[in-house]
């Protein structure tokens, strides 16, 4: 409801806006399941990372943290610490990066556990902020910009306390809960803005998703099946994917039963890409943004008896508004201390929207708004513009490593979760979120001469640096390094179903040549050229 007619001041609408003492208390289910599905997007987020992040970013990583920082330093002084903000600037050797992820892990369980959730919320932004910003081309995904922005208005969205229960003395603010399902809305819409402006004539003859299934980052079993649907059922997907971005998304803004409705269009619509594609995080994120379209009256006859007791109980006990008996002086302070945080939740919140609003508004039309509130708190990631599947690749290619000691015969490096082997059959992994295998893909669709990892990653495995091997599911050299290492491009196709019930075969590929330098380790050690790869035109 809007504040009281009588009482339309400037205070009266900040306060009914941005303060969650006067929030709204018909979402404190859909905000408690939120949080707890933040928590475990979180987790899966650092435990994915706890296993890569030193072959990554560690001083003996592919792109170590620690020389990226000191470049930054050189060429800006002091200002480098707001283009990176990450607490590695403290160090970067190898357990302060294993500590972030384990800190980070243990504060994302701890939100889910609904323990100080505000101040968990906290440490796992800072944690997660202090990876992406020291992780350059392993962290330039549009998902962890999702993750930080989410995580960021989840502070002033989630109630205080240590053990708040079900938010009911504290219910969310409108404005943050707008900002949730404002970023839920722009990932659809924008995304299907990105599609149309982009020029893709992929997306404009339906034929986007015609092979979508076979050439995304990490297929599943499930994309080789979906993949073999007639064309009809392709067109129609895509036909469906541009209305849902572009015109059923803004039902999250209309009333009660319109919402309710949105929320089972997207949701059965995310678990299906979660099915047949792996990005990570991502949709998990986007399923949870989802539950805010409901609120209490729809989940609470969907709770278990003991949890629904439990709930109005707490509402009964805990009517909100209660005044509490306080002595003169604290209530004085109290009042400043909240004017203060009221002040800096509407800064806060507002600068989020203008600069969310003015990033969608460029998109559609280059309009002289000003940028300076763009530009600083873009090294944050917490106010970002989307655009997934601009374009689609016209193909599979995949680089593949390979070592050698007589420059005759090649052993291959096997991966953990990009397709390789013909006949082992694509997974699901996410949440879990391979960023080595992730930006291999990546660098496939580029030359070797934009894509630094590939050259570094061939130079690691000839000093045979741990970290980078544990990145791969073998070592096929366990005794010393090998004495060369090259890395191949093939083109990858799915098998047809006749091919697959005669060979058991997922995949057929063909070797297009090698992708990067041929490097040799000389007896002294050091690392030269072999022999440089032919020009290859940039992959689509």
């Amino acid at each position: 409801m809007w504040p009281p007619m009588n009482d339309w001041s400037p205070a009266s609408i900040l306060r009914w806006l941005f303060d969650s003492e006067h929030g709204t208390s018909d979402r404190l289910l859909p905000c408690w399941i939120f949080l707890r599905a933040l928590g475990l997007v979180y987790y899966s987020a650092f435990f994915s990372l706890a296993f890569q992040i030193r072959g990554l970013i560690g001083p003996h990583g592919i792109l170590p943290a620690g020389e990226y920082l000191q470049a930054l330093a050189a060429r800006f002084g002091h200002l480098g610490y707001w283009y990176a903000p990450t607490m590695l600037w403290i160090s970067s050797n190898s357990r302060m990066l294993t500590g972030i992820c384990w800190v980070g892990m243990i504060a994302s369980l701890l939100l889910v556990l609904n323990l100080w959730p505000r101040g968990m919320l906290v440490v796992c932004f800072v944690c997660f902020l202090s990876f992406v910003s020291a992780a350059q081309e392993f962290s330039a995904y549009q998902s962890d910009g999702m993750l930080l922005e989410a995580g960021f208005i989840a502070m002033f969205f989630a109630p205080p306390g240590w053990r708040p229960g079900w938010g009911e003395a504290s219910p969310p603010s409108r404005a943050s809960l707008f900002l949730l399902i404002w970023e839920g809305f722009r990932i659809y819409f924008e995304s299907g803005v990105a599609k149309i402006m982009g020029g893709d004539p992929q997306w404009r003859n339906f034929t986007a998703l015609d092979e979508y299934y076979q050439n995304g980052p990490l297929p599943t079993w499930i994309g080789w099946y979906m993949q073999h649907l007639p064309h009809w059922f392709h067109a129609a997907t895509a036909f469906v994917t541009l209305a849902l971005e572009l015109g059923l998304a803004w039902m999250m803004f209309l009333p009660r039963r319109v919402r309710i409705l949105c929320f089972f269009i997207v949701t059965p619509w995310q678990i299906g890409i979660i099915l047949s594609a792996n990005y990570t995080f991502l949709n998990y994120l986007v399923l949870a943004l989802g539950f805010l379209l409901l609120d209490d009256r729809f989940l609470l006859p969907c709770l278990p008896g003991f949890w629904k007791r439990s709930f109005l109980a707490a509402k009964e006990g805990n009517p909100l508004g209660e005044p509490r008996a306080e002595r003169d002086w604290r209530r004085k302070l109290r009042a400043q201390f909240s004017a203060l945080k009221l002040a800096f939740t509407a800064v806060m919140l507002t600068w989020i929207f203008y600069v969310t609003l003015a990033e969608m508004v460029r998109m559609v039309k280059p309009l002289p708004l000003p940028t300076t509130p763009v530009s600083a708190v873009e090294p944050f990631r917490i106010a970002n513009r989307y655009g997934l599947f601009a374009m689609m690749t016209r193909g599979r290619y995949e680089i593949e490593f390979q070592g050698s000691d007589d420059g005759q015969t090649w052993v291959v490096y096997p991966f953990r979760f990009k397709p390789q082997d013909p006949s082992k059959a694509p997974g699901i992994y996410a949440p879990y979120q391979p960023r080595f295998d992730w930006n291999l893909w990546f660098a496939s669709l580029s030359s070797w001469r934009q894509e630094p990892i590939v050259v570094r990653t061939e130079q690691s495995l000839l000093r045979g640096d741990v970290d980078v091997l544990l990145l791969f599911a073998g070592n096929p050299f366990p005794h010393a390094p090998p004495r060369q290492v090259r890395a191949l491009i093939w083109q990858y196709w799915f098998t047809t179903p006749a091919e697959k019930r005669s060979q058991e075969l997922w995949w057929r590929r063909q070797q297009l040549g090698v992708y990067a330098p041929t490097l040799e380790r000389e007896a002294d050690g050091r690392i030269v050229v072999l022999q440089w790869p032919p020009a290859m035109e940039p992959h689509e």
